[in-house]
């Protein structure tokens, strides 16, 4: 369990997130309705929401006004909550499991989840573009760009393109390490920099929180597959083992699980460091850190 100042955040963020994504989704009494109906069964279907909570929590540390951050922190979980639709399509991983219920194609059927993911991807980028995000539109291009940079082929997509290709393919640790900084550092990197986009930070400011993110990146994925040996499915809620039942190479596979646990560690500590210039302010990431690799789920 994460520290109580940490658990509490966590709780707020997840509360303000989902009151922000039903505010931005309704559901409408027309005649697409069901696939509006797919999109919020997929966000409302639980998460940690770690993504949208980096992105306050880094808007924070430069007093970013909470409804701008919000729709931000929104716009990242759409993007997220789609990767994810799409993930579990039996065209990709072929997942019935997420987040303790069924993947958003069994719950509907194939066609629906695909346009679920697509809408997703577009309502995130539309709430970017519009001017009750930022009243500068060079603030709303930047996150723009740099969010469809983190989210294309130069980041999650290229990564999960890399990662179709594992059980076919011996990488080593280098390239283990390049296909998750894609995958999955990319995002949570661009989500601690949006904040720092939002709130007109320096050069410096940006960078440190931008490698910061990616060393988080980093150790949460090392944690995920810990937890891919060392979990179980009912407290994951979803399957397990399936890297190894494919024969992806992983940080376990090449590291072993204490020099995995070890590896995670470092990262962590070396991404709280990047933090100093921010001093007290930057607590809670911090703590979001440390609880990375601490975390059963």
């Amino acid at each position: 369990m994460p520290e109580p100042r940490l658990a509490t955040a966590l709780k707020d963020t997840a509360i303000a997130v989902q009151a922000e994504l039903d505010r931005l989704i309704p559901l409408p009494a027309t005649a697409e309705a069901r696939v509006h109906e797919a999109m919020r069964y997929a966000l409302f279907a639980g998460g940690k929401r770690l993504r949208p909570f980096l992105v306050l929590a880094s808007a924070d540390l430069f007093s970013v006004p909470r409804p701008d951050a919000l729709r931000v922190a929104a716009a990242m979980e759409m993007v997220h909550t789609y990767s994810l639709v799409h993930d579990d399509l039996p065209a990709m991983d072929d997942d019935d499991l997420r987040r303790g219920k069924p993947t958003c194609h069994r719950q509907f059927d194939e066609a629906t989840a695909i346009l679920a993911g697509d809408a997703l991807q577009a309502m995130a980028f539309q709430v970017l573009a519009e001017s009750e995000t930022d009243p500068d539109p060079a603030i709303r291009m930047e996150l723009v760009r740099t969010f469809a940079r983190a989210a294309g082929a130069d980041g999650m997509v290229g990564g999960q393109m890399i990662d179709l290709q594992a059980g076919n393919v011996t990488y080593d640790l280098d390239q283990i390490t390049r296909l998750q900084n894609l995958k999955t550092g990319a995002l949570i990197s661009w989500s601690v920099e949006a904040g720092a986009i939002l709130g007109r930070a320096t050069p410096a400011e940006r960078s440190a929180l931008a490698a910061f993110g990616l060393e988080i990146g980093l150790a949460f994925q090392i944690a995920d597959d810990l937890l891919d040996v060392e979990g179980d499915a009912a407290s994951m809620g979803k399957a397990v083992a399936k890297d190894a039942d494919a024969g992806k190479a992983t940080f376990i596979t090449i590291l072993g699980i204490e020099g995995a646990r070890n590896t995670a560690a470092e990262l962590v500590e070396n991404a709280v460091a990047r933090l100093d210039l921010f001093g007290e302010k930057a607590f809670l990431l911090r703590d979001i850190a440390r609880y990375i690799i601490e975390r059963r789920s």
